[in-house]
């Protein structure tokens, strides 16, 4: 309803969002009659809505009886199309929404631009004090003597004491057997023992006349100690680290072959089940030792 009008007339009017009274659109007024203006067949000059003469220069100028500003208004609006417009309240609030906006906008550009951690200049550490001396070269490995050949061996935790000789390959390229089972066998194609790498004694477990020389071997724990004597009077030592059962067809080669970064010792020979079959073991039993002096 607009200020002041009787109840029932339409202000030609109506309000949009009016709780925040933003926008306003505006309709034809069709109540009163002017000339020429939709709603009314009267000629101009004729008699308005509330029996006043029409004329010009008349109350209301247009022969609308009491007119207000949202009339006049209305009148000039085209016909079945709505007047839109912002009130004084209206751009108060855009003003102060657009305000709002530019706020945060600028504040979300603020904290995008903060440097990142990594972008924080870090203080530089100090240096420390550097030694000062002559550089000692490393000593070369032909510096230090190679070990003599084997010639005997010394297992006091399992009671052994034997000769050592010399093994090769077979033609089938696997390692050769000790002709006895009474004495160990170096395998020559290996470090000699107390040199760097993997150095390999093999021995017989035993044979149908009684056991080996490595019956025991399976029984050896690690701390045992191994004894070899080299054909110049040194004697090298070894501790066991660990000792292995494999089966022949899974036999780790290049484990216990394989080369080593100080001086090893492996001791082989078989377990397992015997095979009356084949007549052999059906694995070998392999004791990992390291050089102690």
């Amino acid at each position: 309803m607009r200020p002041g009008a009787p109840d029932g007339e339409s202000t030609g009017a109506t309000w949009i969002f009016e709780t925040f009274g933003i926008l306003k659109v505006s309709e034809a007024d069709g109540v009163s009659g002017t000339a020429g203006s939709p709603g009314t067949n009267e000629a101009p000059g004729s008699t308005g809505s509330s029996g006043g003469t029409g004329s010009p220069g008349s109350a209301g100028s247009s022969g609308i009886d009491g007119p207000s500003g949202a009339d006049a208004l209305s009148r000039h609006a085209r016909p079945g199309r709505p007047r839109i417009g912002l009130t004084r309240r209206g751009w108060v609030l855009t003003v102060l929404a657009g305000g709002l906006i530019a706020a945060v906008v600028g504040v979300t550009g603020l904290l995008t631009l903060r440097p990142r951690p990594a972008d924080v200049p870090r203080p530089v550490a100090k240096l420390g004090v550097v030694p000062s001396g002559a550089a000692v070269a490393a000593p070369s490995p032909a510096a230090i003597p190679p070990a003599a050949l084997p010639v005997s061996l010394s297992i006091p935790a399992i009671d052994v004491r034997t000769t050592i000789i010399k093994l090769g390959v077979t033609a089938q390229g696997t390692l050769q057997v000790p002709t006895s089972t009474s004495v160990a066998g170096w395998y020559t194609g290996s470090p000699r023992p107390g040199d760097v790498g993997s150095s390999v004694i093999a021995g017989h477990i035993d044979s149908y006349l009684g056991p080996g020389v490595f019956f025991r071997l399976r029984l050896l724990r690690p701390g045992n100690l191994v004894y070899v004597r080299e054909a110049d009077g040194r004697l090298a030592v070894f501790r066991v680290t660990s000792v292995h059962m494999y089966p022949k067809n899974h036999f780790p080669t290049a484990t216990v072959y394989g080369p080593s970064p100080d001086a090893e010792l492996r001791l082989i020979t078989c377990g397992g089940v015997f095979d009356h079959v084949t007549g052999s073991y059906l694995s070998n039993v392999v004791a990992y030792t390291t050089e102690v002096s």
